[in-house]
Protein backbone atom coordinates (compact mmCIF):
# COMPACT_ATOMS: atom_id res chain seq x y z
CA UNK A 1 0.00 0.00 0.00
CA UNK A 2 1.63 3.32 -0.64
CA UNK A 3 1.58 5.98 1.79
CA UNK A 4 0.12 9.33 2.10
CA UNK A 5 3.16 10.91 0.97
CA UNK A 6 4.28 8.69 -2.20
CA UNK A 7 0.15 9.57 -3.18
CA UNK A 8 0.54 13.26 -2.55
CA UNK A 9 3.76 13.23 -5.01
CA UNK A 10 1.89 11.55 -7.29
CA UNK A 11 -0.49 14.33 -7.08
CA UNK A 12 2.30 17.16 -7.94
CA UNK A 13 3.24 14.76 -11.09
CA UNK A 14 -0.56 14.97 -12.55
CA UNK A 15 -0.84 18.31 -11.58
CA UNK A 16 2.35 18.85 -13.67
CA UNK A 17 1.17 17.40 -16.56
CA UNK A 18 -2.25 19.22 -16.17
CA UNK A 19 -0.82 22.44 -15.61
CA UNK A 20 1.07 22.04 -18.94
CA UNK A 21 -2.38 21.42 -21.01
CA UNK A 22 -4.44 23.19 -19.31
CA UNK A 23 -4.66 27.34 -18.92
CA UNK A 24 -6.90 28.82 -16.26
CA UNK A 25 -7.70 32.55 -15.61
CA UNK A 26 -6.26 32.97 -12.14
CA UNK A 27 -7.77 36.09 -10.92
CA UNK A 28 -11.25 34.44 -12.22
CA UNK A 29 -13.64 33.14 -9.08
CA UNK A 30 -15.37 30.78 -9.52
CA UNK A 31 -13.04 28.51 -11.64
CA UNK A 32 -11.23 25.46 -11.08
CA UNK A 33 -7.17 24.38 -11.99
CA UNK A 34 -8.17 20.68 -12.38
CA UNK A 35 -9.44 17.00 -11.02
CA UNK A 36 -6.77 15.11 -10.72
CA UNK A 37 -6.23 11.43 -8.67
CA UNK A 38 -5.19 12.51 -5.34
CA UNK A 39 -4.60 11.68 -1.64
CA UNK A 40 -5.64 8.29 -0.41
CA UNK A 41 -6.45 7.06 -3.94
CA UNK A 42 -9.57 9.60 -4.01
CA UNK A 43 -9.92 12.71 -6.04
CA UNK A 44 -8.26 15.68 -4.94
CA UNK A 45 -9.99 18.54 -6.12
CA UNK A 46 -7.91 21.50 -6.74
CA UNK A 47 -9.81 24.83 -6.85
CA UNK A 48 -9.56 28.20 -8.16
CA UNK A 49 -11.90 30.12 -6.64
CA UNK A 50 -14.45 30.89 -4.03
CA UNK A 51 -15.99 28.30 -1.78
CA UNK A 52 -19.58 28.53 -0.59
CA UNK A 53 -21.93 26.50 2.08
CA UNK A 54 -23.38 23.73 0.13
CA UNK A 55 -26.93 24.11 -0.21
CA UNK A 56 -28.97 22.24 2.53
CA UNK A 57 -31.99 21.03 0.50
CA UNK A 58 -29.41 20.11 -1.99
CA UNK A 59 -27.35 17.96 0.47
CA UNK A 60 -30.82 15.91 1.02
CA UNK A 61 -32.10 15.45 -1.88
CA UNK A 62 -28.91 13.93 -2.76
CA UNK A 63 -27.84 12.35 -0.25
CA UNK A 64 -32.00 10.67 -0.36
CA UNK A 65 -32.33 10.06 -4.07
CA UNK A 66 -28.83 8.46 -5.01
CA UNK A 67 -30.26 4.80 -4.70
CA UNK A 68 -33.71 5.45 -5.04
CA UNK A 69 -34.84 3.63 -8.10
CA UNK A 70 -32.82 2.05 -11.20
CA UNK A 71 -29.85 0.18 -10.95
CA UNK A 72 -28.77 -0.20 -7.36
CA UNK A 73 -32.02 -0.12 -6.05
CA UNK A 74 -32.40 -2.06 -2.96
CA UNK A 75 -28.55 -1.80 -1.75
CA UNK A 76 -27.15 -0.31 1.15
CA UNK A 77 -26.37 2.87 0.20
CA UNK A 78 -24.02 5.53 2.71
CA UNK A 79 -25.74 9.56 3.18
CA UNK A 80 -23.08 10.78 1.43
CA UNK A 81 -22.63 8.82 -1.67
CA UNK A 82 -25.09 10.65 -4.02
CA UNK A 83 -23.29 14.12 -2.89
CA UNK A 84 -19.58 11.82 -3.72
CA UNK A 85 -21.60 10.63 -6.80
CA UNK A 86 -21.54 14.77 -8.49
CA UNK A 87 -17.99 15.61 -8.76
CA UNK A 88 -18.95 18.83 -9.59
CA UNK A 89 -21.19 19.89 -6.68
CA UNK A 90 -18.08 18.81 -4.81
CA UNK A 91 -15.92 21.33 -6.00
CA UNK A 92 -17.93 24.02 -5.78
CA UNK A 93 -18.66 23.04 -2.14
CA UNK A 94 -14.64 21.84 -0.86
CA UNK A 95 -15.73 18.66 -0.49
CA UNK A 96 -13.32 15.90 -0.11
CA UNK A 97 -13.77 11.74 -0.41
CA UNK A 98 -11.08 10.23 2.02
CA UNK A 99 -10.61 6.91 2.35
CA UNK A 100 -9.09 5.98 6.19
CA UNK A 101 -6.87 3.23 7.66
CA UNK A 102 -9.96 1.68 10.06
CA UNK A 103 -13.63 1.67 8.90
CA UNK A 104 -14.96 2.02 12.52
CA UNK A 105 -12.83 5.28 13.05
CA UNK A 106 -11.30 8.53 11.68
CA UNK A 107 -8.01 9.76 13.11
CA UNK A 108 -7.17 13.40 13.13
CA UNK A 109 -3.67 15.09 14.07
CA UNK A 110 -3.18 18.83 14.43
CA UNK A 111 0.24 20.34 14.83
CA UNK A 112 0.95 24.13 15.78
CA UNK A 113 2.82 27.15 13.74
CA UNK A 114 5.01 26.33 10.59
CA UNK A 115 7.54 28.50 9.15
CA UNK A 116 9.04 27.57 5.74
CA UNK A 117 10.82 31.28 4.78
CA UNK A 118 14.58 30.76 3.17
CA UNK A 119 15.69 33.68 5.37
CA UNK A 120 15.07 32.17 8.85
CA UNK A 121 16.47 29.52 10.69
CA UNK A 122 14.31 26.39 10.09
CA UNK A 123 15.30 26.56 6.40
CA UNK A 124 18.78 27.96 6.72
CA UNK A 125 19.43 24.71 9.13
CA UNK A 126 17.13 22.23 6.45
CA UNK A 127 19.35 23.62 3.45
CA UNK A 128 22.74 22.71 5.52
CA UNK A 129 21.54 19.03 6.82
CA UNK A 130 20.21 18.29 2.98
CA UNK A 131 18.01 16.06 4.54
CA UNK A 132 14.46 17.69 4.19
CA UNK A 133 11.64 17.06 6.52
CA UNK A 134 13.36 13.76 7.18
CA UNK A 135 15.42 15.03 8.64
CA UNK A 136 13.98 17.88 10.71
CA UNK A 137 11.08 16.30 11.94
CA UNK A 138 11.66 13.07 13.58
CA UNK A 139 10.55 10.00 12.95
CA UNK A 140 8.19 8.92 15.28
CA UNK A 141 6.11 12.37 14.79
CA UNK A 142 6.44 11.73 11.22
CA UNK A 143 4.62 8.37 11.18
CA UNK A 144 1.93 10.31 13.41
CA UNK A 145 1.17 12.97 10.96
CA UNK A 146 1.83 10.71 7.52
CA UNK A 147 -0.65 8.11 9.48
CA UNK A 148 -3.41 10.16 10.67
CA UNK A 149 -6.32 10.56 8.17
CA UNK A 150 -6.16 14.14 8.19
CA UNK A 151 -3.45 16.30 9.14
CA UNK A 152 -3.79 19.84 10.08
CA UNK A 153 -1.20 22.20 10.53
CA UNK A 154 -0.96 26.27 10.63
CA UNK A 155 0.61 27.47 7.39
CA UNK A 156 1.75 31.16 9.06
CA UNK A 157 3.03 32.77 5.89
CA UNK A 158 2.16 33.36 2.42
CA UNK A 159 4.22 31.35 -0.48
CA UNK A 160 5.54 34.08 -3.07
CA UNK A 161 8.42 35.83 -4.78
CA UNK A 162 6.22 39.01 -4.92
CA UNK A 163 4.95 41.93 -2.72
CA UNK A 164 6.82 44.15 -0.44
CA UNK A 165 6.80 43.92 3.43
CA UNK A 166 3.93 45.26 5.26
CA UNK A 167 5.31 48.56 6.90
CA UNK A 168 5.92 48.62 10.63
CA UNK A 169 5.68 45.08 11.38
CA UNK A 170 8.55 43.71 13.53
CA UNK A 171 8.94 40.37 11.93
CA UNK A 172 7.20 39.69 8.23
CA UNK A 173 7.96 36.16 6.11
CA UNK A 174 7.24 34.46 2.92
CA UNK A 175 8.61 31.27 1.53
CA UNK A 176 9.15 30.41 -1.88
CA UNK A 177 6.46 28.94 -3.66
CA UNK A 178 8.31 25.80 -4.38
CA UNK A 179 8.88 25.07 -0.54
CA UNK A 180 4.54 24.63 -0.18
CA UNK A 181 5.91 20.61 -1.33
CA UNK A 182 7.23 19.99 2.26
CA UNK A 183 3.85 19.88 3.41
CA UNK A 184 2.67 17.22 0.88
CA UNK A 185 6.49 15.78 2.54
CA UNK A 186 4.94 15.81 6.05
CA UNK A 187 1.65 14.46 5.61
CA UNK A 188 -0.35 17.27 5.43
CA UNK A 189 -3.97 17.32 4.42
CA UNK A 190 -5.56 20.86 5.12
CA UNK A 191 -3.29 24.14 5.95
CA UNK A 192 -5.19 26.96 7.78
CA UNK A 193 -4.16 30.89 6.33
CA UNK A 194 -6.41 32.32 9.24
CA UNK A 195 -3.25 34.36 11.14
CA UNK A 196 -1.36 37.52 11.38
CA UNK A 197 1.29 36.38 8.63
CA UNK A 198 -0.44 35.02 5.81
CA UNK A 199 -0.71 38.79 4.67
CA UNK A 200 2.62 39.42 5.16
CA UNK A 201 3.82 40.86 1.72
CA UNK A 202 0.30 42.12 0.83
CA UNK A 203 -2.75 41.32 -0.83
CA UNK A 204 -0.59 39.65 -3.55
CA UNK A 205 1.50 37.71 -1.18
CA UNK A 206 -2.12 35.66 -0.12
CA UNK A 207 -3.67 35.40 -3.41
CA UNK A 208 -0.01 34.03 -5.14
CA UNK A 209 0.03 31.03 -1.64
CA UNK A 210 -4.02 30.72 -2.77
CA UNK A 211 -2.62 29.93 -6.54
CA UNK A 212 0.08 27.92 -4.78
CA UNK A 213 -1.89 25.47 -2.48
CA UNK A 214 -4.26 25.02 -5.02
CA UNK A 215 -1.48 24.04 -7.35
CA UNK A 216 -0.19 21.20 -5.54
CA UNK A 217 -3.48 20.15 -4.71
CA UNK A 218 -3.67 21.08 -0.85
CA UNK A 219 -6.98 22.27 0.68
CA UNK A 220 -6.77 25.54 3.10
CA UNK A 221 -9.46 27.42 4.94
CA UNK A 222 -9.26 30.95 6.95
CA UNK A 223 -8.19 32.96 3.78
CA UNK A 224 -9.56 33.64 0.38
CA UNK A 225 -9.62 36.26 -2.60
CA UNK A 226 -13.15 37.55 -0.96
CA UNK A 227 -15.28 37.09 2.77
CA UNK A 228 -16.96 34.24 0.90
CA UNK A 229 -14.51 31.95 0.20
CA UNK A 230 -12.07 33.04 3.26
CA UNK A 231 -15.25 32.04 5.35
CA UNK A 232 -15.86 28.44 3.67
CA UNK A 233 -14.93 25.33 5.30
CA UNK A 234 -13.08 22.53 3.96
CA UNK A 235 -15.49 19.33 4.26
CA UNK A 236 -13.85 16.04 4.03
CA UNK A 237 -15.73 12.83 3.94
CA UNK A 238 -14.90 9.66 5.66
CA UNK A 239 -16.45 6.41 6.96
CA UNK A 240 -19.82 7.85 5.70
CA UNK A 241 -19.18 10.57 7.98
CA UNK A 242 -19.03 14.60 7.05
CA UNK A 243 -16.23 16.85 8.48
CA UNK A 244 -16.02 20.17 8.43
CA UNK A 245 -12.87 22.35 9.26
CA UNK A 246 -13.31 26.17 9.21
CA UNK A 247 -10.23 28.92 10.60
CA UNK A 248 -10.89 31.90 11.34
CA UNK A 249 -8.35 34.99 13.38
CA UNK A 250 -8.57 37.82 15.95
CA UNK A 251 -5.14 38.12 15.95
CA UNK A 252 -4.24 42.21 15.47
CA UNK A 253 -7.14 43.10 17.29
CA UNK A 254 -7.40 46.77 15.80
CA UNK A 255 -10.44 48.45 13.83
CA UNK A 256 -7.70 48.58 10.63
CA UNK A 257 -5.15 45.45 11.41
CA UNK A 258 -2.06 44.67 9.00
CA UNK A 259 -3.54 41.34 7.90
CA UNK A 260 -6.56 42.55 6.06
CA UNK A 261 -9.74 41.05 6.42
CA UNK A 262 -11.62 39.61 3.38
CA UNK A 263 -14.45 41.17 2.08
CA UNK A 264 -16.72 40.90 -0.27
CA UNK A 265 -14.70 42.25 -3.26
CA UNK A 266 -10.90 42.12 -1.89
CA UNK A 267 -8.68 39.34 -0.68
CA UNK A 268 -7.83 38.86 3.10
CA UNK A 269 -8.13 36.63 6.42
CA UNK A 270 -11.42 35.33 7.45
CA UNK A 271 -11.22 37.69 10.96
CA UNK A 272 -13.35 37.00 14.06
CA UNK A 273 -12.34 39.75 16.25
CA UNK A 274 -16.12 40.50 15.91
CA UNK A 275 -17.31 37.22 16.18
CA UNK A 276 -20.82 36.66 14.67
CA UNK A 277 -19.07 36.36 10.96
CA UNK A 278 -17.27 33.02 12.11
CA UNK A 279 -20.33 31.55 14.79
CA UNK A 280 -22.66 31.76 11.58
CA UNK A 281 -20.36 29.54 9.55
CA UNK A 282 -20.39 27.21 12.46
CA UNK A 283 -24.11 27.15 12.15
CA UNK A 284 -24.43 26.63 9.00
CA UNK A 285 -21.60 23.93 8.56
CA UNK A 286 -23.59 22.03 11.87
CA UNK A 287 -26.60 21.84 9.47
CA UNK A 288 -24.69 19.79 6.76
CA UNK A 289 -22.09 17.95 9.01
CA UNK A 290 -21.60 15.26 11.38
CA UNK A 291 -19.07 16.86 12.93
CA UNK A 292 -17.10 20.98 13.00
CA UNK A 293 -13.70 21.95 13.75
CA UNK A 294 -12.53 25.09 14.75
CA UNK A 295 -8.84 25.97 14.21
CA UNK A 296 -8.61 29.45 15.55
CA UNK A 297 -5.48 32.41 15.66
CA UNK A 298 -6.27 34.03 19.43
CA UNK A 299 -4.40 34.13 22.45
CA UNK A 300 -1.72 36.39 24.06
CA UNK A 301 2.10 34.67 22.71
CA UNK A 302 4.55 33.64 25.52
CA UNK A 303 1.80 32.89 28.00
CA UNK A 304 0.18 30.03 28.93
CA UNK A 305 -2.38 32.60 30.57
CA UNK A 306 -5.75 32.89 28.90
CA UNK A 307 -6.18 36.44 27.59
CA UNK A 308 -10.23 37.31 27.81
CA UNK A 309 -10.69 37.28 24.23
CA UNK A 310 -10.07 33.50 24.70
CA UNK A 311 -12.54 32.71 27.77
CA UNK A 312 -15.31 34.71 26.01
CA UNK A 313 -15.22 33.16 22.49
CA UNK A 314 -14.78 29.37 23.45
CA UNK A 315 -17.97 28.91 24.86
CA UNK A 316 -19.61 30.86 22.05
CA UNK A 317 -18.03 28.93 19.39
CA UNK A 318 -18.75 25.78 21.12
CA UNK A 319 -22.21 27.16 22.07
CA UNK A 320 -22.52 27.60 18.09
CA UNK A 321 -22.11 24.07 17.10
CA UNK A 322 -18.57 23.33 16.88
CA UNK A 323 -17.28 19.94 17.98
CA UNK A 324 -13.83 20.31 19.05
CA UNK A 325 -12.06 23.72 19.07
CA UNK A 326 -8.20 23.88 18.10
CA UNK A 327 -5.90 26.95 18.64
CA UNK A 328 -2.68 28.48 17.95
CA UNK A 329 -0.64 31.75 17.35
CA UNK A 330 0.58 32.22 21.46
CA UNK A 331 4.13 29.86 19.81
CA UNK A 332 3.45 28.39 23.56
CA UNK A 333 1.24 25.35 25.07
CA UNK A 334 -1.55 26.81 26.48
CA UNK A 335 -4.38 24.58 28.92
CA UNK A 336 -6.55 22.01 27.80
CA UNK A 337 -10.16 22.38 28.63
CA UNK A 338 -13.88 21.59 27.99
CA UNK A 339 -16.50 23.92 27.01
CA UNK A 340 -19.71 22.03 27.98
CA UNK A 341 -18.76 18.39 26.29
CA UNK A 342 -16.87 20.27 23.48
CA UNK A 343 -12.85 19.96 24.13
CA UNK A 344 -10.43 23.34 23.54
CA UNK A 345 -7.09 22.92 22.76
CA UNK A 346 -6.07 26.64 23.86
CA UNK A 347 -2.92 26.54 21.91
CA UNK A 348 -0.36 24.31 20.22
CA UNK A 349 2.70 26.05 20.15
CA UNK A 350 4.87 26.51 17.89
CA UNK A 351 5.87 22.93 16.26
CA UNK A 352 8.53 23.72 13.20
CA UNK A 353 9.02 27.73 13.94
CA UNK A 354 12.43 28.80 14.97
CA UNK A 355 15.65 27.99 16.50
CA UNK A 356 13.87 28.19 20.10
CA UNK A 357 13.76 26.14 22.53
CA UNK A 358 10.21 25.28 23.55
CA UNK A 359 7.85 22.68 24.28
CA UNK A 360 5.51 21.80 21.51
CA UNK A 361 3.09 18.99 20.61
CA UNK A 362 1.01 17.14 18.63
CA UNK A 363 -3.02 16.77 19.22
CA UNK A 364 -4.37 13.55 18.21
CA UNK A 365 -8.40 13.17 17.59
CA UNK A 366 -10.21 9.58 17.17
CA UNK A 367 -13.94 9.74 15.95
CA UNK A 368 -16.09 7.07 16.01
CA UNK A 369 -19.64 6.81 15.13
CA UNK A 370 -21.11 7.87 18.47
CA UNK A 371 -18.49 11.22 18.64
CA UNK A 372 -15.05 11.47 20.24
CA UNK A 373 -13.40 8.45 20.97
CA UNK A 374 -10.09 9.77 22.37
CA UNK A 375 -7.85 12.50 22.34
CA UNK A 376 -4.20 12.43 22.65
CA UNK A 377 -1.40 15.02 23.55
CA UNK A 378 1.16 13.96 22.05
CA UNK A 379 4.62 15.44 23.65
CA UNK A 380 7.19 17.00 21.58
CA UNK A 381 10.75 19.62 21.84
CA UNK A 382 11.17 22.18 18.82
CA UNK A 383 14.72 22.46 19.78
CA UNK A 384 18.17 23.50 17.34
CA UNK A 385 15.36 23.95 14.06
CA UNK A 386 14.05 20.46 14.61
CA UNK A 387 11.03 18.68 16.61
CA UNK A 388 11.11 15.18 17.69
CA UNK A 389 8.77 13.58 19.82
CA UNK A 390 9.65 13.71 23.86
CA UNK A 391 10.30 10.35 25.66
CA UNK A 392 11.30 9.77 29.24
CA UNK A 393 11.84 12.33 31.69
CA UNK A 394 11.35 15.02 29.37
CA UNK A 395 8.11 13.76 28.26
CA UNK A 396 6.81 13.12 32.01
CA UNK A 397 7.86 16.63 32.49
CA UNK A 398 5.81 18.35 29.26
CA UNK A 399 2.55 16.12 30.70
CA UNK A 400 3.19 17.61 34.29
CA UNK A 401 3.33 20.70 32.55
CA UNK A 402 0.23 20.63 30.77
CA UNK A 403 -1.74 18.68 34.10
CA UNK A 404 -0.60 21.87 36.14
CA UNK A 405 -2.28 24.31 33.65
CA UNK A 406 -5.28 22.32 32.70
CA UNK A 407 -6.66 21.68 36.14
CA UNK A 408 -10.07 20.87 34.65
CA UNK A 409 -9.11 17.93 32.81
CA UNK A 410 -7.29 14.37 33.49
CA UNK A 411 -4.20 13.46 31.17
CA UNK A 412 -2.65 10.13 32.11
CA UNK A 413 0.55 9.02 31.20
CA UNK A 414 0.25 8.40 27.71
CA UNK A 415 -1.06 11.63 26.91
CA UNK A 416 -4.91 10.66 26.50
CA UNK A 417 -6.98 13.38 27.90
CA UNK A 418 -10.83 12.99 29.63
CA UNK A 419 -12.97 15.65 31.22
CA UNK A 420 -12.67 16.21 34.89
CA UNK A 421 -9.50 17.35 37.03
CA UNK A 422 -7.90 14.79 39.29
Amino acid sequence: MRTKVQKHRTVLVLMTALILTITVPLGNAGMFKALAAGQNGKHHIVMNGQGSQPDQSKEVNKRSSFYGEGEGAGEKAGKYDGILADEEYCRQNRIYPKETADPGEISLVFAGDILFDDSYAIMASMKQRKAGIDGTISADLLEEMRGADIFMVNNEFPYTNRGTPLPRKTFTFRARPENASMLLDMGADIVSLANNHAYDYGEVSLTDSIDTLNGIGMPFVGAGRNLQEAAAPVYFIANDTKIAFISATQIERMANPQTKGATDHSAGVFRCREIEGLLQAVREARAVSDYVIVYIHWGTESTDVLDSWQLTQAPQIAASGADLIIGAHPHVLQPVAFEGEVPVIYSLGNFLFNSKMRDSCLVKVVLGGEGIKSIQFIPAKQASCKVSMASGTEKERILAYMRRISPTVTIDENGFIEKGGR
